[in-house]
């Protein structure tokens, strides 16, 4: 494999000492992924898989304060806006990724220092080990532009304590580092200043676990804390209706805060995104949460709300962007149904 870096290429893939590097490089849209990344990645590791000279894996990004700020969102809303052939074709290969990184048969490390978010979170959460550094901001924040928290979501959110990861999914909320590992999505916590010479032995192969163990820092409380049993207690709702209420009534600053927050996402994501959460949560594998999710991603890609969210937020950047329906009473239990049904053609077809 060649092991020199090209600057222009988007992703950087290679084999040093019998480590697998894979190495996102377009720092300019903070390493937004899109199809063609997804591919490469997936076609590493599947050699790598069986390849006795490859011992683990090593995802990071090259430069900047991005390791990777979701999936090429824009590009998606382009096709979205035609026959959405090449949006589905984005996650079709996105969520294959994810499901070969879930499955993966050796170590597989994500340093995820950095914004990881969206897709981000999908090519890292799944993996053997995950750390987290004081550079580290985490958040699935779809709903804020009509889509839904996917690349696994439906999985590992509501495997977190509690109603933890509904909170994060409704709402968007941000956890920086040492949150990321208290809340269990990241394995390990990690100094940004040592970040350098713990990819330096990770990159000359060894005993991973030793290596991290011995650069893994302790973590205090997070910030959430404190709010555990309000978010326990009202996400856990039974509705996105009895949720809104719960907070409205809710006699604190943080919960009026979060109903505030829910105001400005779209009514109809945040429905599918409960309904995405309940139903992953009973599910026994991880294909038939990512099943589920590309049938709402096929059809939600040519949504309304995902077109105008993408409009507001991304392209006029007006953050005013008209969600239809425009509140979470007038979303109705058919629209919602009907992004669930199965498709002519499945995700694993």
């Amino acid at each position: 494999m060649d092991s020199v870096i090209v600057a222009e290429r988007p992703l950087l893939v290679r084999v040093e000492n019998g480590v697998g590097r894979l190495t996102l490089n377009r720092p300019q849209a903070l390493n937004a992924l899109t199809t063609d990344m997804c591919r490469d990645m997936a076609e590493a590791l599947s050699r790598w898989a069986d390849d006795e000279g490859v011992a683990y894996v090593v995802l990071d990004h090259a430069v900047g304060r991005g390791f990777c700020a979701g999936g090429d969102i824009r590009a998606v809303a382009v096709s979205g806006r035609g026959d959405g052939v090449a949006a589905r074709a984005f996650f079709r290969t996105e969520y294959r990724l994810n499901t070969l990184i879930k499955n993966f048969p050796k170590p597989f490390v994500a340093l995820m220092d950095g914004v990881t978010m969206g897709g981000g979170v999908g090519i890292s959460v799944h993996g053997s080990h995950r750390i987290a550094t004081d550079n580290t901001l985490f958040a699935m924040p779809e709903t804020g532009i009509g889509l839904f928290p996917d690349v696994g979501g439906g999985w590992f959110l509501p495997r977190l304590d509690g109603e933890l990861g509904t909170w994060l999914a409704l709402t968007g909320a941000r956890l920086k580092g040492p949150e990321v590992k208290a809340a269990g999505i990241a394995t390990h916590y990690v100094s940004s200043t040592d970040l350098p010479d713990l990819k330096a032995e990770l990159l000359k192969g060894g005993d991973i676990d030793n290596i991290l163990h011995r650069y893994d820092r302790p973590v205090g409380a997070p910030s959430y804390a404190e709010h555990e049993e309000a978010i326990n207690r009202i996400f856990g709702k039974a509705t996105l209706a009895d949720i809104a209420i719960a907070l409205k009534l809710e006699d604190s600053d943080w919960a009026q805060h979060q109903g505030e927050v829910m105001a400005t996402r779209s009514p109809f994501s945040m429905s599918v995104t409960l309904r995405q959460l309940r139903e992953g949560r009973q599910m026994e594998t991880f294909e038939d949460v990512m099943q589920m999710e590309y049938r709402i991603a096929s059809r939600v890609c040519q949504s309304h709300d995902f077109l105008e969210g993408v409009r507001a937020v991304l392209e006029d950047k007006d953050h005013s962007p008209q969600w239809n329906p425009h509140a979470i009473g007038c979303v109705s239990a058919t629209s919602v149904e009907a992004v669930f049904r199965p498709l002519e053609r499945e995700l694993y077809a």
